[in-house]
């Protein structure tokens, strides 16, 4: 047995980077991902003959490499173009809607958009009539400041 170990450590190294993609498809934090990496490379290096106690020193250095190097890169490619979409309130700027209650003179009023309701301020601070298209221009918490279309 401890032949087997000792002249076949690449099985190990093989079935250790197995488990860990096994056990990343149930995270996908691709933490373990790097560990699966460093199993291979040390997989390789126990190819080339090198002892057992680098062989781990390899597999620790090429995991660390893997998390600082490739893990970033993955993420990159995976999340591209999730910070460019618009969300919550910031969706609402640049869309047009319609004075549902009079905005006053330096006052508010309500704006309906999409079906919801906002309270809205004049960007100039002008009076504008119930029924005039309006667009937003900002968002400040639930307040939308809007200017005539």
């Amino acid at each position: 047995m401890d032949d087997f170990l000792f002249f076949d450590l690449w099985i190990l190294w093989l079935i250790v980077s197995l488990l860990c993609l096994i056990i990343e498809l149930l995270s996908g934090t691709l933490y373990i991902l790097c560990l699966a990496i460093g199993s291979l490379i040390a997989c390789l290096s126990s190819f080339l003959g090198i002892p057992f106690e680098w062989q781990i020193l390899v597999f620790a250095l090429a995991s660390l490499a893997s998390v600082f190097l490739i893990r970033p890169l993955a993420l990159s490619f995976l999340h591209r173009g999730e910070d460019k979409r618009k969300s919550n309130v910031d969706a609402l700027i640049g869309k047009q809607g319609v004075v549902i209650e009079t905005i006053e003179q330096n006052g508010s009023g309500y704006i309906k958009v999409d079906g919801d309701e906002w309270k809205a301020v004049s960007i100039d601070g002008l009076d504008i009539p119930k029924g005039t298209k309006v667009q937003i221009v900002r968002m400040d918490s639930i307040i939308a400041t809007v200017t005539i279309v």
